[in-house]
């Protein structure tokens, strides 16, 4: 007992002598970085509780293998920084330095990011969509350039419905019914309606609501979960199943010179974590859908389903907007038709079948 305790003795000794002289060196403690996560709409959206529960903390849990950095974030949602269309011109001006733009109200500048808007009809997969857009980001630096000449950082594109369909008033049986109705919708998809006689009304999903209840809209374009989210049932509560599509609304962004301070360890995060959240997304999409169809039945909502025929009809109806898209790209030398197949061919890949291929009618 003796000779141990005088060997524990002396080698507790040794270790205080080397840590005094430096031989050891204490634990370092992580470098706290401070950053500001914002989004234009409330935290009841689902991609911002998701931004809010998933994405931020799981910068900090993959940062959490070297110990050497942790985010300190602060979250200022539904217009305490910036309302629903002011995320981009937020992130642009360092209001905030990390942001999920709602890149539909932004065709002018982030051209590229419209591209499943373009093409409707073609796809119910979100995560197909999401995943597809982003391989074309990666074979074209136009997509990122983009974004690069509004001061930030493309991360990731993602979708956070299944599919876009017609909430109304009053039932709608047939695309007949269509004719003469005020539908609201947000930038592309508003030119959907061009073929069947509606009048599309811009808005964004916050202000669809008010639209309905005082009569301003006779329907909306929105997807089922939005519907029960934002309890559109109330004012809206006959749906048209018509599947137009998913769409790469969301794009998570990093301020450029917020990105330029941070250490590569903390941007490797940023982007590992980006693409979970994409997929998060898009999974959560798809099986929200059918229980929020069915928390719309439960509040008295009531569901046509288009038929095959008439859905294609409405598709065939529509002038080629794929087209126009493409050639405004190839005007300013990006190559909009190439991208514009590679893309569709991916779906097609992936398993889709649109009602209209809209690469194919375009000639070279």
């Amino acid at each position: 007992m003796g000779n141990k305790l005088c060997r524990r003795l002396f080698m507790g000794a040794a270790a205080f002598s080397m840590l005094a002289m430096g031989t050891i060196a204490p634990a370092q403690s992580a470098e706290t970085i401070k950053l500001t996560a914002i989004d234009g709409y409330p935290a009841r959206a689902m991609w911002v509780k998701e931004f809010s529960g998933f994405f931020l903390p799981k910068v900090n849990e993959l940062l959490a293998a070297s110990g050497k950095y942790n985010i300190a974030w602060t979250e200022a949602y539904g217009g305490t920084i910036v309302k629903p269309k002011g995320v981009m011109e937020g992130i642009k001006l360092g209001l905030g330095d990390v942001g999920v733009v709602t890149t539909v109200f932004h065709g002018d500048k982030v051209p590229l990011q419209a591209i499943a808007y373009v093409t409707p009809f073609s796809s119910i997969d979100p995560k197909l969509v999401a995943q597809s857009v982003d391989a074309m980001a990666d074979k074209y630096p136009a997509f990122k350039e983009h974004f690069a000449k509004q001061n930030q950082v493309y991360l990731t594109s993602a979708c956070v419905l299944d599919s876009y369909e017609v909430f109304s008033k009053n039932p709608i049986k047939s695309l007949a019914d269509l004719k003469g109705l005020k539908m609201a919708g947000a930038g592309y998809n508003l030119r959907y309606l061009e073929g069947v006689g509606a009048a599309g009304v811009g808005g964004s999903l916050v202000s669809f609501y008010n639209k309905l209840q005082t009569g301003v809209v006779d329907a909306a374009m929105v997807w089922p979960e939005a519907a029960v989210t934002f309890k559109i049932y109330e004012v809206g509560p006959h749906m048209l199943q018509a599947n137009l599509g998913t769409v790469n609304s969301k794009t998570v962004t990093v301020n450029a010179d917020t990105w330029k301070k941070l250490p590569d360890e903390v941007k490797a995060a940023l982007k590992e974590a980006a693409v979970m959240y994409r997929d998060r997304l898009a999974d959560i999409a798809l099986k929200r859908a059918a229980a929020k169809l069915a928390t719309f039945k439960e509040k008295g909502g009531t569901v046509t389903v288009l038929s095959a025929e008439e859905r294609d009809q409405w598709a065939k109806s529509m002038p080629n907007i794929a087209e126009g898209w493409a050639e405004k790209l190839e005007a300013k030398g990006v190559p909009g038709k190439q991208i514009l197949a590679d893309y569709m061919n991916l779906l097609r890949a992936g398993g889709a079948t649109p009602s209209r291929d809209w690469d194919k009618e375009i000639a070279n």
